[in-house]
């Protein structure tokens, strides 16, 4: 008897992905003491770098929700 022609077991179901927006974490800014002006700007661009990371985070989220999941 050709193979093709048995009964087969049943497919298992497969299996349930859910997609859903990503939690957001708290945005932190970088601890500073600047001591003079190099390391108040030094400062000014980590702080801005870390604005600009959580913004696209905050982005993200808000992005996933407009597109429904």
């Amino acid at each position: 008897m050709l193979s093709g022609c048995v009964s087969a077991p049943p497919s298992l179901a497969p299996p349930l992905i859910v997609n859903q927006c990503a939690t957001p974490t708290p945005c932190t800014l970088p601890a500073s003491h600047p001591i003079n002006n190099g390391e108040l700007h030094l400062q000014l661009e980590k702080t801005e770098a870390a604005w600009a990371r959580c913004a696209a985070e905050v982005d993200a989220v808000i992005a996933c929700h407009e597109e429904g999941n």
